[in-house]
């Protein structure tokens, strides 16, 4: 018991004390990886031979992400370019919870075909707005290629930077899942949690494993994440993020009962399905991520998964970001495709939590503090399964797979006409940073996309 206690208490107080150490300079940590990096220009010198960054960045205290009703300006989306994709490898105390996992390059990585497109509408969209890559894909072929130009935030990154995910690990999660049951750690989606340790006295335990994947395991007394909003419903204040499981569990969900099973989006449920997943597969876990991604997806660059800084790998140590480059998305996307197309056992998985998929039902939802919470338009669908988003609206006659994440990331996966749309984007909001969904994402999965041979 006192092991355990001695171990909760360093999860808990651990980046407090790091924040506690932290230089007086103005973000240490961002001013020095400008220098690395050659932007010099982005760094004064004071009169104390300290260097600063020179930018004009707003920030919302206790946001680590950017404030979704926010209208960034350039400086502020460097710096949380910086956050977003680097600052986990610069000893950032923000970051510092989290160890990278490097899966390698697949030694034989999937070359796409190109014939490229020239779309002025999309070129606008990616100098007004704040997307970072747009990539659309048509019956084995890139045909639209687009990266943020060099004014926007092209300066910062190319093809082979990692992009965070958000909350598109969901949908990845899932898919690391249905490897997991097909290789046989794992009976089925309709397996009973009765069997991990760590869920004893929670909620979760001995619920089906469909019902953590739908987001609707009766949690919805305890996790409420529709909008800005807190975590835990009794303290806002708590990220369960850079906890592991066990403390969360402990302190917020120690004999609990499920409530009525309906749709309630929060991303503990996802760090509780990795970490079954690594609980299942002990030290075939990695094995198995290095089969997905090398084997499968057939990655170009290394993808980086994450872990606590945490001594005990028992207690729920897994978080399901991760981050990978932008063609590696579209690679990722693709193989999920092949396996519906091919029917493989992951593509029968893919099938099934299609056919279980539940309701939203968003108009539902309880209110917090008076406000009533919807989903950001390009996640806003009629139902969500599995970790996935489905029946996006002017869609609903059509099998997508949808993946969504703070920000604007959006692939969406159309399996039966093979069309893919991916987007990789730093902030989305319903004001001057919202990209034209309907044009951008709807529009190209609907009426697909006819090649102008004259531009090619």
């Amino acid at each position: 018991m006192k092991k355990i206690l001695a171990i909760i208490l360093i999860t808990i107080f651990l980046p407090n004390h790091l924040l506690a150490k932290d230089p007086k300079s103005l973000y240490p940590t961002f001013t020095k990886w400008l220098l690395d990096n050659g932007y010099n220009q982005y760094v004064d010198i004071d009169e104390n031979g300290v260097p600063r960054h020179n930018l004009k960045i707003k920030t919302r205290k206790g946001m680590w992400k950017i404030y979704y009703n926010a209208n960034p300006n350039r400086d502020t989306l460097i710096y949380y370019f910086y956050r977003y994709q680097f600052s986990h490898l610069t000893g950032d105390p923000n970051t510092y919870s989290w160890i990278p996992i490097e899966i390698k390059p697949s030694k034989e990585p999937y070359k796409f075909e190109f014939d490229l497109i020239e779309d002025e509408f999309v070129k606008k969209q990616m100098k007004k707005k704040s997307m970072l890559s747009y990539l659309y894909y048509q019956d084995g072929k890139v045909l639209i290629d687009e990266i943020t130009p060099k004014e926007k935030l092209g300066e910062f990154m190319n093809n082979e930077t990692k992009l965070i995910s958000m909350s598109m690990n969901k949908s990845v999660t899932s898919y690391i899942l249905g490897h997991a049951i097909c290789d046989g750690y794992i009976d089925s989606v309709d397996s009973k949690l009765d069997d991990w340790p760590i869920l004893e006295t929670s909620l979760y335990e001995n619920q089906k494993l469909i019902d953590l994947l739908n987001m609707a395991a009766g949690d919805q007394k305890y996790i409420f994440e529709f909008g800005e909003g807190g975590q835990m419903v009794v303290d806002d204040s708590y990220d369960y993020e850079t906890k592991n499981i066990f403390t969360t569990l402990g302190f917020y969900l120690q004999n609990t009962e499920k409530s009525e099973s309906r749709y309630n989006y929060n991303g503990f449920i996802t760090q509780l399905l990795i970490n079954y997943v690594r609980f299942k597969t002990g030290d075939d876990f990695k094995k198995l991520l290095n089969k997905i991604f090398q084997n499968k997806i057939k990655n170009e660059h290394a993808v980086h998964f994450y872990e606590l800084r945490d001594p005990s790998e028992e207690l729920g140590i897994s978080h399901p970001m991760i981050r990978t480059t932008r063609y590696d998305w579209l690679r990722l996307a693709k193989a999920i495709m092949d396996d519906y197309q091919n029917d493989t056992c992951v593509g029968k998985y893919l099938k099934k939590i299609y056919e279980k998929r539940i309701p939203k039902n968003l108009l539902g939802l309880p209110t917090k503090g008076g406000k009533k919470y919807t989903e950001p338009e390009f996640n806003r669908t009629k139902s969500y399964g599995g970790q996935f988003h489905f029946d996006y609206p002017g869609l609903e006659n059509k099998v997508i797979f949808g993946l969504g994440g703070r920000g604007g990331q959006a692939i969406l996966i159309d399996v039966e006409n093979s069309r893919i749309v991916a987007i990789n984007s730093m902030h989305y909001n319903d004001g001057r940073n919202k990209y034209n969904v309907k044009k951008l994402l709807i529009d190209p999965i609907k009426n697909g996309r006819k090649i102008n041979w004259k531009l090619n």
